[in-house]
């Protein structure tokens, strides 16, 4: 079959390949597939002559998003554990990118933070983001670029809307 990257494109990547009722959901999960696929990206950074690793190309851009982390926080929103968290965050301190600092708000724990270096990085990764949907939507319609970005706005306030609800009674039927 090739290499790794052959092998996670030759996966779903076609909302006919979800055997969900729902189309749009079926649609949405092949292209979470497909974006969240760290062979895709890995490869996709390679080509675009990116030095920065995958895994540290998403440590900025949620220390960007959302402001110095505890490690912990790390590991969860990177889905990996603590160890690995670490290794990245040295990685990140060694190109001068990240650095620890003390949680004010506990002085016995620490923060991981974007130094000005990193700031600068962090934001040239949602530049590629940026680029990337450029290229989807280059051959769209202004109007329909506007329409689905209403949609999707909406689709995503619902989702999390939804979720709340889903958190507190879980998949059960509504009441009522």
């Amino acid at each position: 079959m090739g290499n790794t990257a052959d092998a996670g494109r030759a996966r779903s990547l076609h909302a006919s390949d979800f055997p969900y009722r729902s189309e749009l959901l079926a649609n949405l999960s092949a292209l979470i597939l497909l974006w969240d696929s760290p062979a895709l990206q890995g490869e996709i950074l390679a080509k675009s002559g990116e030095t920065i690793d995958q895994q540290s190309h998403q440590t900025l851009r949620h220390l960007l998003a959302w402001g110095p982390m505890r490690p912990t926080a790390l590991s969860e929103v990177l889905a990996t554990g603590a160890s690995h968290v670490s290794k990245i965050i040295r990685r990140l301190e060694g190109d001068g990118l990240v650095e620890r600092t003390t949680d004010p708000s506990d002085g016995r724990a620490t923060l991981i933070r974007l130094t000005e270096a990193g700031e600068a990085a962090a934001r040239s990764v949602y530049a590629l983001g940026d680029r990337m949907i450029s290229e989807v939507i280059a051959g769209w319609s202004a109007a329909d670029v506007r329409t689905y970005t209403e949609l999707t706005e909406r689709f995503v306030k619902d989702a999390i809307t939804s979720a709340d609800r889903m958190l507190e009674r879980g998949l059960l039927p509504p009441e009522g």
